[in-house]
């Protein structure tokens, strides 16, 4: 039997300032162990540096792993408040799959009601992709794309074997583009829902404490 300590924390990672906003306003009650929201910066270099950093601490080494924040969606259809949950990240470096995504989408299911939940591969850029370039990474299966998930979890796991998951409200799709997030209706929205799914992310993070058979 494989177990992990029941205090193991939980370190949530965003890059934007308002997308860190949005997760303090959310409510903390009932975290299956210590919790820290991380703003890493955006793209994928500053978050592989935040996430390499902070888990060197002794306090963070064997934490669970949760990416977050806003993406773009790919797939016609989407629209923003939606929600992705992603089955695996990936970049060109290498592919990481996601740990217990049922149950993410069970929880944001229960803790969201009428919200659409997208469930597939979350692809990540080093730039924001507009236009046609979202037909181009939705030819590739993935359904979403940011700039840090994958770098994110990629440095997790390299720093330690741990779960890991990421969970990205969209603030703009293929019929949804948006310039500013904040300033239209589509970035409010996923503000409104980003700050609603700390619930969610705290019974996975219980799940994943569980012993391991």
């Amino acid at each position: 039997m494989n177990t992990r300590p029941a205090s193991a924390p939980l370190l949530i990672a965003c890059a934007l300032g308002i997308e860190h906003l949005a997760l303090r306003m959310g409510d903390r009650d009932g975290a299956g162990g210590p919790v820290t929201v991380l703003r890493t910066g955006m793209g994928p270099r500053a978050a592989e540096r935040s996430v390499t950093r902070v888990l060197t601490d002794p306090v963070l080494a064997g934490a669970v792993v949760l990416a977050t924040g806003f993406c773009a969606g790919l797939a016609p259809g989407m629209h923003p408040g939606d929600l992705v949950v992603a089955e695996e990240t990936r970049d060109p470096r290498g592919t990481v799959p996601c740990v217990n995504t049922e149950l993410l989408v069970k929880e944001l299911v229960r803790t969201l009601p009428g919200r659409t939940v997208h469930t597939g591969p979350l692809t990540g850029s080093d730039h924001v992709v507009r236009g046609p370039e979202r037909s181009d990474l939705l030819a590739t299966g993935a359904i979403a794309v940011d700039m840090e998930s994958a770098a994110t979890l990629l440095s997790a796991v390299r720093a330690g074997t741990r779960p890991v998951a990421a969970v990205r409200v969209v603030v703009d799709a293929p019929e949804h583009e948006l310039v500013r997030i904040g300033t239209v209706r589509g970035g409010i929205s996923a503000f409104r829902v980003l700050r609603s799914v700390l619930p969610a992310f705290f019974e996975w993070h219980r799940n994943v404490l569980l012993p391991r058979r």
